[in-house]
C-alpha cells in the first residue's frame, strides 16, 4: 500500500484542489492533514473571528471527506514536526501541499523539504492553488515583480489558466492514525455577533448565487455602500474554501462588464501576493518610504481610539468601523474611506490601522491587508500617493440617501437624506438632540497637516 499526505493550509476545500488530486491519483491511501501551529498564535494571527471561521471550514472539510470515505486529521504543534510524525507513522512516500508566498510560508516549506528529504519522503509543492497566477510567473523586464497594477492586469489577463479540478469521488485513509478533536466555533470567545458561516459548502453556494443573481450589476453597484452588492467571498478566498481559479473561470464564462469587474478584483489579490513574495518586508515596512513622521502622543492616541470605536464624528467612517466590529467584515469602499481618514486626515501610522483590521477581519490576509493599507496611505503601489478621500463627499456619493449610515449609526437615523453626512451643521436644540460626537478633526486642517508633512504645501 502506498500512502501520500496532503497538508492543508489556506486551501480548505475539496473542489479544484491540485495537491489533493495529485495525492489521490498517486497513492492507495491518503492522509488529509491540517496542523494547528502555535507559531500562528505567537504571530498574532489567531484572532477570534478567523478562528471561528476556520473551525467552520475544518468541520465542513471533514464532512466532505467523510462523504467520500475519508476524514480530516488534525494535529497540534509545529507544522514540520507534526507532518514528519504522520509521515513516519503512516509510512508515507510523499507529501503534497499548496505553495505559500509569505516569508513564514516559505520558511515552513524550506524546513519541511529538508526534514522530509532526510527521511526519504518527497515533497511536492503545487502552484496556482491559493492564487490564480503564481507570483513570479508574470514579471516585467528588469524586475522580479510588477509595482503598478494596470500593466500587471494586462499580463495576468493574458495568462493561460489551468482547468478547474473536480472533487475526488473517494478518499481512502489509513487506519491507526491519531487526530485531535476538530475545533468548533462554539469554543471561540469574543466572535463578532454577525460573523458569516465558513466552509466550502457555504462558499460554493455563495459563489453560484452571486454569479447568477448579482454579477451583472457589479460594475455599477460595487461601491454602493447600502446596496451591499459585493460578493462577500473574501473570507472564503482567504481560507481557500473557494478556488480563485474556479471563480475566474466561472465569471469569464458568464461574461459581461460586471463579471469582468469581479475578475479584476481577483487579479488585485494576485497582484498583492506577487508584491509580498518579492518584497516580504512590506508586511511591516513601507514599500515606498515617504519620510513620514506619523503623529504620536496622547492626542494621537485619543484620535486612534475614537477611530477604532467608530466615534470620529464623520458618519460614514464610523458606520464602516461599526460594521467591522459587528460582522468581522467591511465593505471595500468603507475600507478605503476609513484607511484614508486614519492615515491621511488624522496622519496616524497605517500600521495602527492595519493591526486593528487584522484583529477583526475574517478575511485578514497579510498581503491584501497590509498592501491595501499601504496603497491608501501612499507608501505602497498607488500611482497617486498623495490623494485624500473626503469622507463627506464620499458618503454623499456612495451612500446618497444615508441608508448605510442609518444602519450602523442608528443615533442619527432620524436625520433626513444626505444631511446625515454632516450632523454638525445642525444648530441649537436640534444638534443637542443627537448623541453623536462632533468631528475630531476639521477636514481642511487634516488635509493641510498631511500636505505639509508630505512637502506638498
Amino acid at each position: 500500500m502506498t500512502v501520500s499526505v496532503v497538508l492543508f493550509t489556506s486551501d480548505l476545500r475539496l473542489h479544484d484542489h491540485p495537491p489533493l488530486r495529485a495525492a489521490v491519483d498517486a497513492a492507495d491511501e491518503v492522509v488529509p492533514l491540517f496542523v494547528r501551529d502555535p507559531a500562528v498564535d505567537r504571530a498574532g494571527f489567531a484572532v477570534p473571528n478567523r478562528l471561528a471561521f476556520l473551525a467552520d471550514c475544518l468541520t465542513d472539510l471533514d464532512a466532505g471527506l467523510k462523504e467520500r470515505g475519508g476524514r480530516l486529521f488534525v494535529r497540534d504543534g509545529d507544522t514540520v514536526d507534526e507532518v514528519c510524525a504522520v509521515v513516519r507513522r503512516a509510512e508515507a512516500d510523499e507529501v503534497h501541499m499548496a505553495a505559500g508566498h509569505s516569508a513564514f510560508a516559505r520558511e515552513r516549506e524550506r524546513r519541511l523539504r529538508k526534514e522530509l528529504e532526510s527521511a526519504g519522503c518527497r515533497l511536492y509543492v503545487h502552484d496556482a492553488v491559493t492564487t490564480v497566477v503564481p507570483p513570479g510567473d508574470v514579471t516585467p523586464q528588469g524586475s522580479d515583480h510588477y509595482a503598478v497594477f494596470t500593466p500587471y492586469l494586462r499580463r495576468w489577463s493574458a495568462e493561460p489558466l489551468r482547468a478547474p479540478l473536480a472533487a475526488p469521488r473517494a478518499v481512502r485513509v489509513p487506519s491507526g492514525l491519531r487526530s485531535e478533536k476538530l475545533p468548533g466555533r462554539a469554543s471561540v470567545a469574543d466572535v463578532s455577533e454577525a460573523l458569516a458561516t465558513g466552509g466550502e459548502t457555504e462558499g460554493r453556494r455563495r459563489l453560484g448565487a452571486w454569479l447568477s443573481r448579482h454579477a451583472d450589476a457589479y460594475e455599477t453597484r460595487h461601491d454602493d455602500l447600502a446596496g451591499d452588492a459585493t460578493s462577500r467571498l473574501s473570507p472564503f478566498l482567504h481560507f481557500g474554501a473557494v478556488s480563485a481559479t474556479e471563480a475566474v473561470h466561472r465569471a469569464r464564462a458568464r461574461g459581461g462588464p460586471g463579471a469582468d469587474a469581479f475578475v479584476r478584483q481577483l487579479c488585485w489579490r494576485d497582484f498583492h501576493q506577487q508584491v509580498l513574495a518579492a518584497r516580504p518586508e512590506t508586511a511591516v515596512e513601507d514599500y515606498r518610504p515617504r519620510l513620514d513622521h506619523w503623529r504620536r502622543g496622547a492626542e494621537a492616541e485619543a484620535d486612534l481610539r475614537a477611530w477604532r470605536e467608530g466615534r470620529t464624528g464623520y458618519p460614514v467612517v464610523d458606520a464602516a468601523l461599526r460594521q467591522l466590529a459587528h460582522e468581522g467584515w467591511m465593505h471595500n469602499r468603507g475600507r478605503l474611506l476609513t484607511a484614508s481618514f486614519l492615515a491621511k486626515t488624522l496622519y496616524i501610522d497605517w500600521r495602527e490601522g492595519a493591526r486593528h483590521f487584522l484583529g477583526l477581519l475574517v478575511d485578514g490576509d497579510v498581503a491584501n491587508n497590509q498592501l491595501n493599507w499601504q496603497w491608501v496611505a501612499g507608501t505602497g503601489t498607488d500611482t497617486r500617493p498623495h490623494r485624500v478621500l473626503n469622507p463627506v463627499l464620499q458618503g454623499k456619493r456612495y451612500d446618497p440617501h444615508g441608508a448605510y449610515v442609518r444602519r450602523w449609526v442608528p443615533e442619527l437615523a432620524e436625520l433626513p437624506g444626505a444631511s446625515i453626512h454632516e450632523p454638525w451643521r445642525l444648530k441649537g436644540l436640534d444638534r443637542a438632540s443627537y448623541e453623536y460626537p462632533d468631528p475630531i478633526v476639521d477636514l481642511a486642517d487634516g488635509l493641510a497637516r498631511f500636505r505639509h508633512a508630505r512637502g506638498r504645501d
